[in-house]
């Protein structure tokens, strides 16, 4: 009897555990609450001063987030360096010359250990600081569920395999978040990321010298920053308008065919996208909602959670 007592409280106190448990799958926006409860505030500290430095970091946090999260899921893969034993996502065709913020999240680590050390995962800091960049420069913020555990390894082929690039057609653009599980008003949602930030003369150059679907007069402004060749990495802003605001003009700019990359425009081009397109146009609030909605869907692509991967203590090299 003894024995079959021990056994059953041995049970219930597995079970009470479990039930306990941060860790048990379930991503939450709690999951610091007591392990490290200056954590929003401390990520939050850190993008501010970086954003004020240069409001462009705040796109490029959101980008790391983005190609993050659609290779292999929001697992902080992006940020390692390459090993003797993987080429990582940094050297993938979509990333290398492009992603930046990599030091942006290192101050955030580094400040967030001091308070708590070995508590909290690279890919939440990312998902934060994510959020944040995008609240500082006027846009919409949202509660950011946490929980995810950092991968041990990345790969440049998934990341190859799995980004849509700026040469994408409308049906690529929803097959490639649908795979996510992210439906075609989200992925015309996540695009609005486009609102802030700068792309590179080679993902736009053929937009510009090739596309009937496009403002001849916008056009041809772009081509004295982007020659027909050469001058690969010179850059202009993908909404002219605002290029430092969180803001609906990138889909203005698109009902007005002044998309920056093919695939910007071809939310709006004859397309399912089109009326989306126009209500985000017209209605800010909407865009925002949706947006915000999409960036916790998005969030939760694969997060590894539990006894799952590890929380690094350098989020360029595991531990």
């Amino acid at each position: 009897m003894a024995a079959a007592f021990s056994r059953s409280c041995f049970a219930l106190c597995l079970l009470f555990v479990l039930l306990a448990s941060p860790s048990t799958g379930q991503l939450s926006s709690s999951f610091y609450s007591t392990t490290c409860p200056t954590l929003e505030a401390t990520v939050l500290l850190t993008m501010t001063t970086a954003v004020l430095q240069e409001p462009r970091i705040g796109a490029s946090i959101l980008r790391l987030f983005f190609h993050d999260c659609f290779v292999n899921g929001c697992d902080a893969s992006v940020l390692l360096d390459d090993t003797a034993t993987f080429t990582g996502e940094k050297s993938a065709a979509p990333n290398a010359n492009s992603l930046r913020g990599f030091d942006v999240i290192d101050d955030i680590k580094s400040a967030v250990e001091l308070g708590c050390p070995g508590t909290v995962s690279c890919a939440d800091i990312l998902a934060i600081a994510a959020r944040d960049g995008v609240s500082l420069l006027g846009g919409p913020s949202w509660t950011v569920l946490l929980g995810r555990r950092d991968a041990t390894t990345a790969s440049a082929s998934d990341a190859n395999s799995n980004l849509p690039g700026p040469g994408s057609s409308l049906s690529q653009l929803i097959s490639s978040f649908a795979a996510k599980g992210l439906n075609a008003r989200d992925m015309t949602a996540l695009s609005g990321a486009h609102t802030i930030g700068q792309a590179r003369c080679v993902s736009f150059r053929s937009h510009i010298y090739n596309d009937a679907n496009i403002d001849p007069t916008f056009a041809a402004q772009l081509q004295g920053t982007c020659p027909s060749s050469g001058g690969d990495n010179n850059l202009s802003p993908l909404d002219a308008q605002t290029p430092d605001t969180f803001d609906n003009a990138y889909y203005e700019n698109l009902v007005a065919q002044q998309g920056l990359l093919h695939s910007d425009q071809e939310l709006f081009n004859g397309g399912s996208q089109d009326a989306v397109v126009q209500e985000y146009s017209t209605d800010a609030s909407t865009f925002f909602g949706d947006f915000a909605t999409a960036m916790v869907t998005m969030g939760n692509i694969s997060p590894l959670t539990g006894a799952s991967g590890q929380i690094r203590l350098n989020c360029r090299t595991v531990n």
